[in-house]
């Protein structure tokens, strides 16, 4: 039925790239388990109905067939295997054994009818990116997605593609991250989608931090992206996403520079004394040449001060210290200019100097006089 073999670490490196969508509980039972198909090459797919995770690698193929296999078992398995050749062979009652050095070890499998097609994508446009990009713009916006399902589609990230670039949006309701690229190629002219940020992640882990490219595929209701011979497939989040760019107040009459890791670290500080059972804002005074930070809750009182260059005019304003320090956190600078207005004005980051590749937005919380 189906008979194969080839090195354990190509095996578990497939195993564990396609596990990531395999749906941990499911009514389906195939829809635990890794599809493992063999004609000319090998191909695993994972599946939980909304992200879909495929791939393909050289293996010598005996006999050609397909089956479904538990992946907590199968992946165990292959994890302990020896370093060595591994031989699979399944017979048509759904019995396989795997044998690899002196090890071997017999397990059911099931029949590969029950398995859900992945969605077909079809090539309505197109446009590839270095994998190392495309990674570095997920990892600096998922923090801000939301995971408000009321609004499922800031459970996105918004990816707009044209003659600029890349750009990259995500937003809950108290803050904003935005990455720009340059990019290699685009087909069909602009478009634009909003991805899953639980698509997102797995996105992340398949990216090499290399100059591969990746392609990004957007079809009538799904999207792929696909990189050397990994495939992974999802669902586009339909509904109106933010128009972020009436969003983002520029005018700013206040702007001074923070170096990324002080500004961190002494709000670190004075985080010490919130948990969540105590919550507090940060309360900052811009002054000039440095802001006041304090945080006052029943655990007692922190303060700290942090040079910045420029004058911010006394402005007293409160921030949630985690969203302040994810901003800061994931800025790709080590210097970033703040723009600030009022109280109750929200706080722009940007680059200090060159192109405006990215930019952060977070809501200042009110603070209680």
């Amino acid at each position: 039925m189906l008979r194969f073999s080839c090195e354990k670490a190509l095996l578990q490196s497939a195993v564990n790239t396609v596990s990531r969508a395999v749906a941990a509980k499911s009514s389906i039972p195939a829809l635990e388990g890794i599809l493992v198909e063999g004609s000319d090459r090998l191909t695993m797919s994972g599946y939980n109905m909304q992200t879909g995770i495929r791939t393909a690698f050289e293996a010598e193929v005996h006999e050609e067939g397909r089956i479904v296999l538990n992946a907590r078992l199968f992946g165990e398995i292959i994890r302990k295997l020896p370093d060595d050749l591994v031989v699979f062979a399944a017979d048509e009652k759904y019995m396989v054994r795997l044998t690899c050095g002196d090890a071997s070890f017999e397990i059911m499998g099931l029949s590969a009818e029950d398995y859900p097609e992945l969605p077909e994508v079809d090539d309505e446009y197109s446009v590839a990116i270095q994998q190392g990009t495309l990674k570095a713009m997920i990892n600096q916006t998922s923090f801000a997605v939301s995971t408000n399902e009321t609004r499922p589609i800031h459970t996105g990230s918004l990816f707009e593609i044209n003659e600029q670039g890349l750009t990259m949006v995500s937003v809950d309701g108290f803050r904003l991250a935005l990455r720009r690229e340059p990019l290699e190629r685009i087909d069909g002219g602009a478009f634009r989608f909003v991805a899953p940020g639980s698509a997102l992640n797995e996105v992340e882990k398949i990216c090499e931090d290399s100059d591969n490219l990746m392609t990004i595929i957007q079809g009538k209701r799904h999207l792929m992206f696909e990189t050397g011979s990994t495939q992974l497939i999802c669902r586009r989040l339909e509904g109106e996403f933010l128009d972020y760019r009436n969003a983002i107040p520029r005018n700013n009459p206040i702007s001074i520079l923070v170096d990324t890791k002080a500004m961190l670290n002494s709000l670190d500080r004075v985080s010490v004394v919130i948990s969540e059972k105590l919550k507090s804002p940060v309360h900052c005074i811009f002054d000039a040449g440095r802001v006041y930070l304090s945080a006052k809750t029943g655990n007692g009182e922190a303060k700290d001060i942090c040079p910045v260059e420029g004058d911010g005019q006394g402005l007293e304003i409160g921030f949630n210290n985690r969203f302040f320090m994810d901003a800061l956190r994931y800025a790709p600078a080590e210097k970033v200019k703040m723009e600030l207005n009022t109280g109750i004005s929200p706080c722009i980051m940007t680059p200090v100097e060159g192109e405006e590749n990215f930019l952060y937005m977070v809501l200042p919380v009110r603070l209680k006089a």
